[in-house]
């Protein structure tokens, strides 16, 4: 099987034109990191893309050209009968996509057909996200003793969450620079997507981080530290929760919890949807729409307060 070869100073690279799955999802992967892809969504494409090769293994397929329709259908009742839910069958069912539209693009085989046109992405439930709720939040920053590093540190976090809505990663690769304590302006330089985009701390966040700030020692770039220097990660980051949520005997929330909770509340306050987007870092409405989902008493607070009948 001939190996692949690359010219010096560029990304592109010649194969042969055959249709061997483990080459070519190696090739892929390069690819993406070529692209710049950010290292998450590689990593999440190298896990899907090794459960598909256990299953063509198991299957006898070697060869892209074998992988069709009956065959799609096929790994994706696998993934079922291993308990994966719809959501997970979903998000392989897209990395497979994504890995066979490439393939075609850089091969254009004769005669093949891409069996993602004919047989659809399983049907995934648009069951409401469920946030945390603001007194947790507030029990969580109560609980966080004060006159201390780690406290001051844990409810400056708690604030900026529950304020920007931003993601994990993005929460803790902030950097100092990308902080103005006057403005409350927080620059979020790689979003998903590798978007950057401004988010925004009020009076009592903005209070929140300026403690910690003044309490903090060194100059790592990091604007997050973990106990003795360097950047806090997320491992680190779950276990601040966890330890927070027994010392407010509440349930522990998951981290992005915290976002859903965001982007309910500032609806709930009267802000529009685009602009909610836009500070959520979505690329469009379809995923927000999760996030929003409003209870049977949101909806009567709305039908209360315009009332078409009301205004006759």
């Amino acid at each position: 099987m001939a190996k692949p070869q690359t010219r010096a100073g560029d990304y592109s690279v010649k194969y042969d034109q055959d249709s061997d799955f483990l080459i070519w999802i190696e090739a892929f992967l390069m690819d993406r990191k070529a692209q710049r892809v950010a290292t998450g969504t590689i990593k999440f494409y190298k896990n899907q893309l090794k459960r598909l090769v256990e299953y063509c293994d198991s299957q006898a397929i070697t060869q892209i050209t074998q992988f069709d329709g009956n065959a799609l259908r096929g790994f994706i009742l696998w993934l079922d009968e291993r308990g994966n839910n719809p959501g997970g069958q979903h998000a392989a069912y897209r990395t497979v996509r994504t890995f066979l539209r490439w393939w075609a693009d850089e091969t254009l085989p004769e005669g093949w057909r891409d069996p993602t046109r004919r047989v659809k992405p399983p049907r995934v439930g648009t069951q409401p996200l469920d946030p945390v709720s603001l007194q947790d939040v507030k029990a969580l920053i109560d609980a966080c003793s004060k006159d201390t590093w780690f406290g001051d540190r844990d409810r400056a976090i708690f604030y900026t969450l529950i304020d920007t809505g931003i993601r994990a990663n993005e929460l803790l690769s902030t950097d100092l620079q990308d902080y103005n304590p006057i403005t409350g302006e927080m620059l979020i330089r790689q979003g998903k997507g590798r978007k950057p985009r401004t988010v925004y701390l009020e009076h009592k966040a903005r209070q929140a981080v300026r403690v910690y700030l003044r309490s903090r020692e060194g100059n790592h770039p990091a604007l997050w530290l973990k106990q003795f220097g360097g950047r806090l990660q997320y491992s680190g980051l779950r276990q601040m929760v966890r330890r927070r949520s027994m010392d407010a005997g509440i349930p522990e929330p998951p981290i992005h919890a915290f976002r859903r909770a965001f982007a309910l509340t500032m609806l709930r306050n009267g802000v529009d949807v685009f602009t909610i987007q836009r500070l959520m870092g979505h690329a469009d409405l379809s995923v927000l729409r999760r996030y929003l989902a409003q209870t049977g008493e949101d909806l009567k607070a709305a039908h209360h307060k315009a009332s078409p009948a009301e205004m006759l």
